[in-house]
């Protein structure tokens, strides 16, 4: 039955709601049959394993013979070199907190806040530029432009350059992806080149900054000398790649799926139209009910570890079902509800403990100020579509097109 649920999981046919799957899922809390990885999909076993140093991030921990498909997407010589979502303490730490120097507290405490006017203006010519109301494709006209925009601007990418990163991460994003139809040794390469292409891209860049620095983050991470000293060159080219694809990859997901859900709960979406700061509850509550993470694939255990009464041994792979725990009605009352008033929201969508979101404080205002701004200014807003085309990936869940119509845009 694992297997065959698991595959539901990746069948893109389930893709527009696999929802009904988790819950069978939750059946059984420890997922496990024959060499395949041990799948957990509770809130409080996620929760604990987020927690847990006994749980590897590192794709260097994974046994080269996992049953993991994503076992042959690690990296190899030559390419760049995990980004700090996939290394462990102490070299995870290190580097988080290098990076952390110029995007947050303490040391830089009004980066993102700073950029709300910034981002406002962004949301407001995208918006504009809507031409035809009777058909708009809200991916391809907002919820990626929007993001790709803002990542560009802090780290001091050319914007211009977007349709070369588009590709690649495209395919970066697609070796997250444990499809079991895929052949491992051809995604393997085109990942490896892909992430030759973008390291040669970004080295470039960080050349360029090193000899002419400017305020933004790219640059401040290429000439900095903090307590921990500078980053090597390829600890800056990991970094600048992880910043600049999860900087937009979840937060497009983010804002399709709040808006799709919102075109499906027309009463929430009246409201946040005459109640603004009903956004911040709104997104929340959209974390937990439609995460743009559904799942972490790739965790290995350092040791035995017993979860719910099952002993998983050393050594095996995990499979962290996040979006299944946001909907375990052990912890949310009526978890399929969607409700912006839940007293009670943490949820799983960012995360947990020492690997949780980076950009998280970027996506929630990302995502705060574009949907209240859409759901200000489009009149009468519907789906022309439902559900609408996803994407092939099920780690990295949203409609790769949402097409909707209105009857204008309001200034």
């Amino acid at each position: 039955m694992t297997r065959s649920l698991l595959h539901q999981i990746l069948d893109y046919a389930n893709r527009a709601d696999p929802y009904p799957i988790y819950e069978e899922l939750r059946k059984t809390p420890v997922h496990h049959t024959g060499d395949g990885p041990y799948v957990i999909s509770t809130y409080y076993e996620i929760r604990s394993l987020l927690h847990d140093p006994r749980i590897s991030s590192d794709a260097r921990n994974l046994a080269s013979d996992s049953a993991d498909p994503l076992a042959e997407d690690t990296p190899r010589e030559g390419a760049l070199p995990p980004g700090f979502l996939r290394l462990d303490p102490p070299e995870h730490d290190r580097m988080r907190r290098m990076t952390n120097r110029h995007f947050g507290p303490p040391h830089s405490p009004r980066r993102v806040d700073g950029m709300r006017p910034e981002l406002h203006d962004i949301v407001t010519g995208l918006i504009d530029g809507l031409a035809d109301p009777g058909r708009i494709d809200l991916v391809e006209q907002f919820s990626y432009p929007f993001p790709v925009t803002v990542i560009c601007r802090l780290l001091g990418v050319p914007r211009e350059d977007e349709a070369r990163f588009h590709t690649w991460a495209d395919t970066l994003a697609a070796g997250l992806d444990p499809d079991p139809d895929a052949d491992p040794a051809e995604r393997g390469k085109d990942s490896h080149e892909a992430r030759m292409q973008l390291g040669m891209y970004l080295a470039g860049l960080i050349e360029e900054r090193r000899k002419n620095p400017g305020d933004d983050m790219l640059s401040q991470l290429a000439t900095a000398k903090g307590q921990d000293g500078p980053m090597t060159t390829m600890e800056l080219l990991s970094t600048a790649a992880l910043l600049l694809i999860a900087g937009h990859e979840t937060t497009v997901n983010l804002i399709t799926n709040g808006m799709l859900t919102l075109l499906r709960n027309p009463d929430v979406l009246q409201r946040l139209r005459t109640e603004p700061r009903l956004a911040v509850p709104i997104v929340e509550e959209l974390l937990r009910f439609e995460p743009p993470v559904q799942l972490l694939p790739q965790r290995t255990t350092l040791a035995d570890i017993e979860v719910r009464g099952v002993t998983v041994p050393k050594a095996s792979t995990l499979w962290l079902v996040l979006a299944s725990g946001n909907r375990d009605p052990r912890r949310f009352e009526n978890p399929d509800r969607f409700d912006p008033d839940r007293p009670d929201v943490q949820h799983l969508g960012l995360g947990s403990g020492i690997h949780s979101c980076f950009g998280a404080p970027l996506a929630r205002l990302e995502a705060q100020l574009a949907l209240s701004e859409l759901a200000r200014r489009l009149e009468n807003p519907r789906l022309l579509e439902d559900p609408p085309p996803y994407r092939q990936n099920a780690v990295l869940r949203g409609p790769r097109h949402l097409r909707i119509a209105c009857d204008g845009i309001r200034p």
